[in-house]
């Protein structure tokens, strides 16, 4: 697999699917910053519903697909999802159909937003489940205070770039700032 952040403002992004799982990828994506350039395809009110204007009544047909970048199908079953798979992949449109790892072309990871930090953890599609605890274990050594701290090394780096100082030295003087105030020690877990 190769990691990367996608800015989804530049992405045509399409959701189709139904029930409590499809809802956590609305949620999630919506977080990621997919606004208005997120389309959701469903019969299941209540992701309607929380869809709002970008909800459509129905699954995408072959020529809303090929307009997509990228396609998530969460909670379809397989008389569904296999067709959409298919236009998808016959469109060279990147999808993911979620539990089915022979359909997926990509994986999504399981993480932690705080503010502009994102830390991601994947077990390439095999353990979803470990990369949830991981997750969670993730968040207690990075609480929400994060945010603020990127924020203050962001406009300190900003500072260091207007006086043209040196990346490696920039580099050196916000390690020294992370040791100093000790931000990446974290609680201790018995094995």
């Amino acid at each position: 697999m190769i990691p990367l952040a996608l800015d989804p403002s530049r992405l045509r992004l399409g959701l189709a699917g139904a029930g409590t799982q499809a809802l956590r990828r609305l949620r999630g994506l919506r977080a990621a910053g997919a606004g208005d350039n997120l389309l959701v395809f469903t019969a299941d009110p209540e992701l309607a519903r929380e869809a709002g204007r970008a909800a459509l009544p129905r699954l995408p047909d072959t020529a809303e697909i090929s307009q997509l970048n990228l396609l998530w199908i969460v909670g379809l079953d397989e008389a569904a999802y296999r067709p959409l798979a298919e236009a998808a992949h016959a469109a060279r449109v990147l999808v993911n159909v979620e539990d089915v790892p022979e359909f997926c072309d990509f994986n999504s990871v399981a993480e932690i937003r705080r503010g502009d930090l994102l830390l991601t953890i994947s077990t390439n599609g095999q353990a979803p489940g470990l990369a949830g605890a991981i997750r969670k274990r993730l968040e207690a050594c990075f609480p929400e205070n994060w945010a603020s701290r990127v924020k203050e090394i962001a406009a300190l780096r900003q500072g260091w770039r207007e006086e043209r100082m040196p990346m490696a030295e920039a580099a050196q003087r916000i390690s020294t700032i992370v040791e100093e105030r000790c931000w990446l020690s974290c609680p201790r877990q018995p094995d």
